[in-house]
């Protein structure tokens, strides 16, 4: 449940930091610009096969360096001044500043000299019908240039700002023609899963800071992270949480302090996977550390992370339903903070499943690199939510839950993103599992094939580079299936059996 920022009425360089395409800290560090500036130049250099034409111009989003020194830059598109939604691309470089290609999804160089023929205010009308919030309101508009397999079209990006009915905040973003004023696509900037002493991983260190007499759950070794209270608010920190004795909670539902301490919990667990597993400081790369709101609203099943406070949110649950805690959840939601500053996938269609299906495949994750007894590795999302104990998704078959997809189709794009996830799902469970019957399920494949699993550790290291170096925006999932292999042969080889067994995986699934 990733949460973007307003868009429109800010400068170039405000607009850029607010709308998460550079990080809020992000200094003018010499060797990024010295990347930036040779970046650019070589992707003139290969205007062609770069779709690089007169009136554009880049921004850097974030440099990615390897132990050999082959550089991955990471750039935003504009074109005449606009920004290009789905133009942005990765320029690698290798030693000596040589060329080694780029990666996008642009089809087309974006069109110039269009010019829109529906009004700002027009399109703010349009917007607003396409919610479906129980309050709304134009928070930001800006004209762009939305680029999909066609090309590019002149439209307006407005964000709707409200609250559903249950209280969750909404940041719908609506892309509105600007030449016929119809809706080309929309996106929830806050995603509803639906994922309705800790109560769920037992009895753990969590870090605090000794203030005074009074002891905070706030973690210095993790950029910081606090954990607040909001009793019952759905807007601002809430208070911190303290304690005179350093512990937290009891592990019932009836101590305050128990959610707040599974949520303190749970970032610094996602904290540590990221840092130990694959060298990343921090959601941004940059050592600040988010923070976390615990009791928000009133049985609010359900948990959320926000780009523009840089926070995870959690709702204590409803009838049915636990508070949205979870090792899994945490580490879910936090990812999509990492999406955000890394690919960038857009939450619609294919790449918005992809965005989905990366937070799950992370999540499970950091619960098998938690090795908590509490809440073992599994391949289940949400089984610790329900009072019924029935998961929210299954990675081994993911139909299994009634509504996603095991399988690619054509119609996959066209399903709700929790449901098309579901392939890239069982993707990643046939790549680290396997496929047939295993101690964590019994997982079908899509072409009757037999896949052998190479283990989460080589499966996760493959996927966090696909998704660091060489996914976009606009990555589909045949996309993401080139992205796992350069991926993988940049790890281990191109033919290698790790290689060989994405490939079959991907093929497994029906993307060939």
């Amino acid at each position: 449940m990733r949460r973007t920022t307003l868009l429109g009425g800010l400068a170039t360089a405000a607009l850029l930091a607010a709308a998460g395409t550079l990080p809020a800290t992000a200094s003018a560090a010499p060797v990024s610009t010295d990347a930036f500036t040779r970046a650019v130049a070589q992707l003139k250099a290969h205007s062609g096969s770069a779709l690089v034409a007169d009136g554009q111009s880049f921004t850097l989003k974030n440099v990615q360096t390897d132990a050999d020194g082959t550089e991955h830059v990471r750039l935003n598109r504009y074109a005449d001044g606009l920004p290009v939604l789905g133009g942005d691309t990765v320029v690698h470089l290798g030693k000596g500043n040589t060329w080694k290609g780029a990666s996008q999804s642009l089809a087309a160089a974006p069109t110039r000299g269009a010019k829109a023929r529906v009004s700002a205010a027009t399109a703010g009308r349009v917007a607003l019908a396409a919610s479906t919030a129980a309050t709304r309101r134009v928070d930001g508009s800006q004209l762009v240039h939305d680029a999909d397999a066609a090309g590019t079209t002149l439209a307006y990006e407005v964000v709707v700002g409200g609250a559903y009915a249950d209280g969750t905040p909404s940041e719908l973003h609506v892309l509105v023609d600007a030449t016929t004023g119809k809706v080309r696509d929309s996106w929830e900037g806050v995603q509803r899963d639906g994922t309705g002493n800790t109560f769920h991983s037992g009895t753990v260190t969590v870090g605090s800071t000794l203030s005074g007499s009074t002891y905070q759950l706030a973690d210095a070794t993790r950029g910081g992270h606090k954990t607040y209270d909001l009793n019952g608010g759905t807007s601002g920190t809430g208070t911190l949480v303290t304690s005179a004795s350093n512990v937290f909670g009891d592990g019932t539902l009836a101590n305050r302090q128990t959610a707040a301490a599974d949520a303190a919990y749970g970032a610094q667990k996602t904290w540590d996977y990221y840092k130990t597993v694959h060298g990343r400081n921090g959601i941004r790369n940059d050592g600040v550390g988010a923070y976390s709101r615990v009791h928000y609203s009133s049985n609010y099943a359900n948990a959320f992370w926000s780009d523009s406070c840089f926070c995870m949110t959690y709702g204590d649950g409803g009838s049915g339903w636990y508070p949205l805690t979870s090792l899994d959840v945490a580490g879910h939601e936090m990812t999509h903070g990492v999406t955000s500053n890394t690919a960038g996938l857009r939450y619609s269609g294919e790449s918005g499943g992809l965005n989905e299906a990366t937070s799950d495949i992370f999540g499970t994750l950091v619960e098998f690199s938690a090795a908590n007894s509490k809440d073992p590795g599994d391949y289940l999302i949400g089984e610790k939510l329900r009072s019924s104990g029935v998961p929210l998704r299954y990675m081994d078959k993911p139909s299994k839950d009634g509504s996603s997809a095991d399988c690619w189709s054509s119609s996959v794009g066209r399903l709700d993103v929790h449901y098309s996830s579901g392939v890239a799902n069982h993707f990643f469970y046939l790549l680290a599992v396997g496929s047939g019957s295993s101690a964590y399920g019994n997982s079908p494949t899509c072409n009757g094939s037999t896949v052998t699993g190479i283990g989460n550790a080589k499966a996760g290291a493959i996927w966090y580079r696909a998704l660091t170096r060489y996914m976009t925006s606009r990555t589909n999932y045949a996309g993401a299936r080139t992205a796992s292999l350069s991926a993988a042969a940049d790890l281990y080889g191109s033919g290698s059996a790790e290689y060989n067994a994405v490939a079959a995986a991907w093929s497994a699934v029906s993307v060939n």
